[in-house]
Formats: C-alpha cells, structure tokens, sequence
C-alpha cells in the first residue's frame, strides 16, 4: 500500500519542485505527475501546497536512480538545487549573484552555504567557471521568469542588429540580466544600470561571458542616474511598461525633457527621452515599447516633436505574445540623435515583422538609412511613411495603420478567398494517418549515450558577424516558422550544416526542430545541431521525439528556456522502427507547415473582406 502522510524532513535539508524533478530527469512535467500517479513509492511531498507540492530531494535522487529513470544525478541540478535552500524566491537573485562573483575570485561567501560552493567547485572544475556561472544566471532567470521581463533572444538579437555595425560604445539604462548588452557583442565598451542590486550584479556576470568589455552599475536611471555625462554610439533598452510612479513629479523641470514633459501615465516617452539625452549626435537608440506608446492621445505632443526633429527613424510592430508579461502587441522604435548639419528626413520607415522576417526588415532598415527619402511600400510588411502625413491630430505612428493588408487589397478579395479554399482543401490532404495502439513506455537512451557510441554528433554554433554575402545562415526564428534564410556569413570557424542534420531550437519555454534537407546553410547563434548517423539513426524520428519529449510531451513547455542536448533522451529503437516513426513526424511537420500559412492566408481573407466593406468596394450579397 501506498505510504501515508507526511515525512519529516530537517530544516536545512534540500527540497525541490516537479518542474525541478523533470529538469533532473530531462523530461517534462507532465511525466512527473505521470510518475507521481504510477509509482507508490514515489517520495510523497515534504512541503508546499497541493496544488505546487516540494519534494525531498535527496528522497527523489534514490528513487529516481532505483528506478533506472536517470543514469546519474546531474551534478549541475545538485548545484542548483543547493542554491535554492540558500535563501527564498526573494533573496535567491543575492545568492546566485554572489555565487558568480566568487567564482569571478571576488567577494567572500556570506550567504553561499559551504556543500554549495562545494559543489559549485566541482562543476567548474569540470566545465569551467565560465559554464557554471552561464548555468547559475539562465536557471535563475528560468525560475523567476514571471517576475523578470527578460527581452526574448531572437528579439534581443534582433535590436542589437538594429544599431548598425559601427557602434563602439553602447549603454542600456534598465538592463535586466544584460540580455540585450551581452549580444551587442559588436561594440567595444557597454554601460548598464539596473534598478535592483542582485539584477546588477548578474547583468556584470554575464557580460564577463561575452566579449564586450563592460560595467553595470545600480539605481533608478531615471531619477538617479549612474551615467551623468556619458554620451554612447548606441543604446539598447526595454524599459518597465506603464510604471505610474517613475518621478513626475520631482523631475519635471529636468534637462532630458526636450522634446516635451512626459505625462505621468507615460514613463515610456521618459525612457526614449533619457536615451537620446545619452547619445552622441547622429547616434542610434532602439527601444522595445507597448504598442499603446505609438497612439495614446497624451503622449501625441511629444511623438509630434519628435517626428518633426527627426528623432523618429522607424516603428516595426512584432507580433502579440513574443514580449514576456504582457499578452499585448509590442513595437520597437528606433531613433536616431538629430546632428546639427543634418537635414531632417522626411519619411519614417513602418513595418511588420514576425521573427521569421527579422532579417528582412534588418535589410530594409539598412535600406532606408543609404536612402531616407526613398519610397517603399511592400503591402504587409513595410512603408515608408511621409511625416507631413503623420503629424495631425492623432499623430498614431502605429506600424498596423500604414503598412497595409499582404498580397491581395480589398479589390483582390475573390482572389484572395479562392486561394484560401484551396489551401483548405490541401491541409484536408496532408492531415496525418495513424493507427491506434496500446499505452506504453518506451526504452529511452540519453543522446549523450548516442554521442559516446558514434550514432550522433552535437554541435552548438556561438556569435557570428553577419556580412553581405557568403552562406546563407539558418536562425532560430526560421526553426520556429519554417521560414527561410535571409542574412548572410562567410563561413570561416562556423559550424556548416549538411543534409540530414536537425537544429534545434528555443524561445520563451518553446522548443522547435528541422530537419535540414538543403545543405550549404551555416548554423546561427543560440542553436544545437545534432548529426545523426544514417545508419544508426532516422532524423525525423529524432527531429519529433526530441522536440516533444524536450518540451513536456506538448502539455507544457515550462522550464524549457535553454536546450542541454546530452540530457535529452529518445526512444531506444531499431532503425526500421524509427524509418516508420520518421515517416509520420515527417509527414506532421509538412501539416504544421501548411496549417501555419493556412492560417496566415485566413487573416488576410479576413482582412481583405474588412477592407473591401469600410472603403465600399465590396457588398454584402
């Protein structure tokens, strides 16, 4: 019979969660409970709630190493879950920060307890302190993630891209954990600030993983700023959305303000103001912004000014949900430091973007600053807009408002909906064919096992500098949407992708992979490649297994914000089996593809219908 009641545990024992069980164990969460159900001799819980229950965790390694789920104990999780007894949800930021100092040699242990700097020791010594110290910051920004409002990769990269390639010097005023710093690894010299002391202190960690020489300081940029004076080549920054008390009041005859006062309930018009007060002139600001910042009626004077100055250079909207925290759309701006022999341009770039067109729109930007006064206009994606035409009485700079409808205007509705039909009869087609079986668990195998015994190859890419010609270079936004390569790299020192491979990739507790069948790409940053051997492994069966399995069998994807490949496991298959496996996740991965554009030919008859009614060029029947 399964055992009753609570155990006791003492009160410096460690204690861990499900979502830290499946990370032990390289599973989801939804094995743990699967676990929980099956087994009676699962660890009951030692604290919590009943809804989010703590485990004993030396009670869960025996078990899980009884029960053959893992081969050893991952000595990182061990790390990890030490750090965790150290201190609460609200004090954890102090000891990981101080855990990367002393690996850094500075500091003294105050509150890092001596089995985790034991442990801690240990973990370097075989990864090196540069890994630890990258584990200890991307875990902590996994577990506080609801709270932290970290700039998603792609996104960050993506800004940083933004700010042009002769940018030496670089300052974010509301850094975070240094995300966006740490990728705008073409400058020399980066500055940050950050409100919260342990946030600081890990944003400097970070950067010491990159290659810009850089220091963060701490306080609130806005009334205390820890930069007076300095002037950048470029700032990057996603500052706090609809803060009401950001200092009004006492900052209301400050010297930043020149382009107007902003309201109270526009701390947003604040930061774009602090960001170009930093920078040289002509230099380049870009800023992630809520999608209200663009239209609110008491912010139009300050847009109308800086619209007028030139300071506005472009708005792209991104799609709703890709900013963490808000379910609401975002835009990045762009704006540029007015020179004095400049000629105020006359036109503002608008555009769209999903993560599969980052590189796209990069190319327009790059475009749009050869040639201000260029005309472009590529219905759904970008237009550059005269700024006579956005200085009236709304002065909305929305991107949504300008761009226009894709392929296909309100005359082209017919068009555009028999297209659609089409399309619907050719996913009826594709919907996959399966037969039914019984439930069961499969005999799993480590990819670490697989890499030892010759059947697989890992390969991980790092920084490259984009350039105008050479490869064409897969990035993580295209993995994610089927996408197809837009930026170029030569290929010196970078990972080449052949036929057969799969790239795995990650954002925002998603995970995605592709099977490469055109080879000649080059692998981007912030992806795994693994290269299966054709005679021991299929790579679509490895391609679904590792992108369901990894992501918590689709039920959930929390905790999935950096791939470990060597902790992922597959089925233990022969090949013909995995051949028939591979068949069928081949054949899934070519419906999602069309169910995607699918449902984006939807939205565009949708559109296209909306806008044939309101301008009158078409008629109810």
């Amino acid at each position: 019979m399964r055992k009753t009641g609570r155990p006791a545990i003492s009160g410096d024992e460690a204690t861990i969660t499900s979502a830290d069980i499946a990370r032990m164990a390289g599973v989801g969460r939804a094995a743990v409970s699967n676990w929980r159900r099956r087994y009676e001799d699962f660890p009951e819980p030692v604290g919590g709630t009943a809804t989010s229950p703590t485990f004993s965790l030396k009670a869960v390694e025996a078990w899980l190493l009884g029960q053959g789920k893992v081969e050893e104990l991952p000595l990182r999780e061990r790390v990890w879950q030490h750090i965790r007894m150290a201190a609460d949800d609200l004090r954890l930021g102090e000891v990981v920060a101080e855990a990367t100092e002393l690996l850094h040699g500075r500091g003294k242990a105050r509150l890092v307890p001596r089995p985790a700097w034991k442990l801690i020791k240990q973990y370097a010594e075989e990864q090196g302190a540069a890994e630890v110290v990258r584990f200890l910051v991307d875990r902590f920004a996994d577990v506080q993630s609801r709270r932290l409002a970290e700039t998603p990769a792609e996104v960050a990269a993506f800004m940083a891209e933004l700010t042009g390639p002769d940018v030496t010097t670089v300052l974010d005023p509301a850094c975070g954990l240094g995300t966006l710093l740490a990728v705008t690894t073409q400058a020399d010299r980066a500055y940050g600030q950050e409100y919260e002391e342990p946030l600081a202190r890990l944003a400097q960690a970070r950067l010491a993983l990159s290659e810009v020489d850089g220091s963060v300081k701490t306080g609130d940029s806005l009334r205390q700023d820890a930069w007076p004076g300095l002037v950048v080549d470029a700032v990057v920054c996603h500052p706090p959305f609809n803060e009401r008390n950001w200092g009004y009041e006492e900052l209301a005859s400050d010297p930043r303000w020149e382009y107007g006062l902003p309201p109270k309930s526009e701390s947003e018009l604040a930061w774009v103001q602090h960001a170009l007060a930093h920078l040289r002139p002509g230099g380049v600001a870009v800023l992630l912004m809520p999608e209200i910042a663009a239209n609110r009626r008491s912010g139009r004077r300050i847009r109308s000014n800086l619209l007028r100055r030139g300071a506005v250079q472009a708005v792209i909207g991104l799609p709703p949900k890709i900013a963490p925290g808000t379910g609401l759309p975002v835009h990045v701006w762009v704006l540029r430091k007015p020179a004095g022999d400049d000629r105020t341009p006359s036109r503002v770039l608008m555009a769209m973007a999903e993560p599969a067109a980052f590189g796209a729109i990069a190319d327009r930007w790059r475009e749009f600053c050869r040639d201000p006064d260029l005309a472009v206009d590529v219905p759904g994606e970008s237009r550059t807009v005269p700024i006579i035409d956005l200085v009236d009485e709304d002065v909305d700079i929305s991107p949504a408002r300008h761009v226009g409808v894709a392929d296909g205007q309100p005359g082209d509705y017919l068009a555009v909906r028999a297209d659609f039909l089409g399309r619907l009869e050719r996913l009826a087609a594709l919907v996959p064919e399966a037969v039914p079986g019984h439930a069961r668990e499969m005999p799993m195998v480590a990819l670490s096992e697989l890499e030892r015994t010759g059947a697989l190859s890992i390969l991980q890419s790092g920084r490259y500098d984009a350039e105008g010609a050479g490869h064409l270079v897969l990035e993580a936004g295209q993995v994610f949407t089927g996408g197809q390569p837009m930026t170029r790299a030569h290929p010196e020192d970078r990972v080449m992708i052949k036929a057969g491979d799969v790239v795995v990739a990650t954002r925002d507790r998603e995970i995605a992979t592709r099977v490469v069948e055109v080879p000649e790409l080059l692998l981007g940053p912030r992806l795994t490649l693994l290269r299966p051997h054709p005679d021991r492994l299929d790579p679509y069966f490895l391609a679904g297994f590792i992108r369901t399995l990894s992501a918590g069998g689709g039920a959930t994807q929390s905790g999935v914000s950096r791939f470990d490949p060597r902790r992922a496991h597959v089925p233990r298959l022969p090949l013909d089996d995995q051949h028939r496996y591979g068949h069928l996740w081949r054949d899934l991965f070519l419906f999602e593809a069309e169910l995607r554009a699918t449902g984006e030919h939807g939205f565009m008859t949708a559109s296209s219908l909306a806008m044939g009614l309101i301008t009158g060029t078409l008629n109810p029947p």
